[in-house]
């Protein structure tokens, strides 16, 4: 899920244990094959060669990934001057000798592979997000660059003249409880402002990563990202644009009324000519999702008549308590509980002492049992969600781990997020009654507002999570140059979004770096994806338990036949291309929109009827 303070900020999920590298990579040397003696040319290749070199190479990343995976733990919880520099130095180290893999791989080009063989050659190509290029002195500048960046977003605060500073969860949560415009304005251009330095950083970061992605064989870096999806790069982003104009209608009658209840409550401030929300007004960071004006946009006579918030707090439920629940789902599932070394492993909560990378992620350092969450969680219901979003990652993690080691991650990676985005949808009352949280479940007239609060937070979120890496698409093809970041970003916001800045933007700003995943290099396709793939599981898994109610009543909560099908699935990882991942659980090998459709369709229906008379769209 990918609310402001999940935003999923899960890792790469394949180069999560490989960041960091490791230093004995460049002496773990494979070659692609021997010369003959007395300097004789190399004999033509063979298919058994090809298969050799895969399986040497799977054994060498596997091995080399264990020691990455704990060198980027440790960044990402104690971020010191020390344990950045042991970051760069040991990703540099492993961007390195994937790029030579890939270099040696080449010379099996032409050759008829089939089978495990051409489908792990491919997915070598496509191990990192950031290639390297072979000039050792570039490839080392991107490492470096690459670790600024992070460092910037991670360390970023706003402080004002009397020295108190605030972070991010601390302008996050202004956003989420002010009812003052001024206030959250305030809030909103003092985190924007942290990203201008940034700018030229990701420019050259760009620059590098783009010189790599060609010398492996792709026309830019956007043309790798969109290759990860078994299918060519221009036919993926085809499939983006009719996955949005299925969903785009339901987005489209959730802005209108949204916006109206903003002028209600805001008058001028809210405004616009040209339709258009102002981003600061909308409870959120990004004005990604908009879960926190709840309470100025939900159906007047539809409160649910509980505070999931406020029981979890009364209940006494702290983080440590919130992810034992978030077990409890999955061991009724039938699956195997965590292992004690989450427990005394994982980072739960913002420590006090130290720098933190403190957005949720889910972490398989050993690619076995040693599974992790590093979030700083606090009891709030929207907490609660991604608490149980993060562990679904563990789940799947755990689920792929006898695969091959190129085959160890989700079917795609919109796959990975949507897991736990499912099991969200299962977080209804009759779950809250079954965990003694609810004592009975609201009525079904309450539906409504049960379902503004979740169109809130996935509906709204679609469109930004389509737009963010075609801005980047952009960007890696030239079609963007440095001079016009900013304009293009607000083009696109407005154009898919329906959202305008707050405030003039010129090119001395660089609001794509406020957002986490842009210095972060982590692709963001993923979460809308997940979006849409979340309801299609849904919809599979309650028929599959034979609920014949509406979607959005229905959670599979304790339905051991529907974790015996859907651990299925994710046993596959990629070993198989996705449709038919997909396929495996829900019966179609195609996306769809329709499920969302279905599961939110009481509540298009209400918007229809609000939205009558009033001047709906942007321009």
């Amino acid at each position: 899920m990918t609310t402001a303070v999940t935003t999923s900020r899960t890792v790469h999920r394949r180069l999560a244990r490989l960041l960091g590298g490791a230093a004995v990579a460049t002496v773990l040397m494979l070659q692609p094959g021997p010369a003959s003696a007395q300097g004789q040319p190399q004999k033509p290749p063979t298919v058994e060669e090809a298969a050799a070199f895969v399986e040497a190479a799977e054994k060498e990343l596997a091995e080399l990934g264990i020691r990455a995976a704990r060198a980027a733990w440790v960044r990402a919880t104690y971020i010191t001057h020390d344990t950045n520099l042991m970051a760069a130095e040991t990703d540099l180290a492993l961007q390195s000798r994937v790029v030579e893999l890939i270099e040696a791989s080449k010379r099996f080009n032409g050759l008829k592979l089939t089978g495990d063989t051409a489908r792990k050659m491919e997915k070598l190509k496509l191990l990192s997000v950031l290639p390297p290029p072979g000039d050792p002195k570039l490839a080392e500048e991107l490492s470096r660059v690459t670790t600024e960046l992070q460092t910037l977003y991670d360390t970023g605060k706003v402080c004002d003249a009397a020295g108190t500073c605030q972070r991010l969860d601390d302008l996050e949560e202004v956003l989420r409880t002010s009812r003052d415009p001024k206030e959250m304005l305030a809030a909103w251009t003092g985190w924007h402002a942290i990203a201008p330095a940034m700018k030229p950083l990701y420019a050259r970061e760009v620059e590098i990563a783009n010189q790599g992605a060609r010398e492996i064989g792709f026309k830019d870096l956007g043309a790798l990202w969109r290759s990860n999806y078994d299918m060519a790069p221009d036919a993926f982003a085809a499939e983006t644009d009719r996955l949005w104009g299925q969903v785009k209608p339901l987005y489209e009658a959730l802005h209108c009324h949204v916006r109206a209840k903003l002028v209600e409550k805001y008058g001028d401030a809210a405004k616009r000519p040209d339709g258009k929300i102002p981003a600061h007004l909308l409870g959120n960071m990004w004005a990604q999702e908009w879960s926190n004006v709840y309470d100025l946009v939900a159906p007047g006579s539809a409160d649910p008549g509980y505070d999931l918030t406020e029981i979890l707090r009364t209940k006494g439920y702290d983080p440590v308590k919130m992810t034992r629940t978030a077990e409890n789902f999955f061991t009724s599932l039938g699956f195997q509980p965590m292992p004690q070394t989450f427990w005394e492993r994982s980072m739960l909560t913002r420590p006090k002492d130290r720098e933190v990378t403190c957005h949720a992620s889910a972490w398989d350092i050993d690619d076995k049992e040693d599974i992790r969450i590093k979030m700083c969680t606090q009891v709030t219901d929207t907490d609660f969600q991604t608490v149980h979003h993060e562990m679904g990652h563990n789940i799947y993690q755990r689920a792929y781990k006898e695969q091959p080691y190129l085959y160890r991650g989700g079917a795609n990676d919109g796959f990975h997020e949507a897991i736990g985005d499912f099991v969200a949808l299962s977080i209804t009352p009759k779950y809250l009654v079954d965990l003694g949280l609810l004592e009975k479940q609201p009525a079904a007239d309450k539906d409504l507002g049960l379902l503004m609060k979740e169109a809130l937070r996935g509906v709204a979120f679609l469109p930004f999570g389509l737009l963010v890496d075609k801005w980047r698409w952009q960007v890696f093809s030239g079609e963007t140059a440095p001079g016009a970041y900013n304009a293009a970003w607000w083009d696109l916001r407005g154009r898919y979004q329906g959202v305008a800045p707050p405030v003039e933007r010129t090119e001395a700003d660089f609001d794509p770096g406020a957002k986490s995943h842009i210095p972060g290099n982590t692709p963001y396709m993923r979460y809308f994806l997940a979006r849409i793939l979340q309801f299609q599981f849904h919809q599979a898994a309650c028929q599959q338990a034979g609920d014949k109610g509406p979607l959005h009543r229905c959670s599979v909560y304790g339905n051991k036949e529907v974790g015996k099908r859907f651990n299925a699935m994710m046993e596959m990882g990629q070993s198989r291309p996705w449709p038919e991942a997909l396929e495996a659980f829900t019966g179609t090998p195609r996306m769809d929109g329709t499920a969302m459709l279905a599961y939110f369709k009481p509540l298009k229906d209400w918007l229809d009827q609000q939205n009558k008379g009033r001047q709906c769209g942007w321009q």
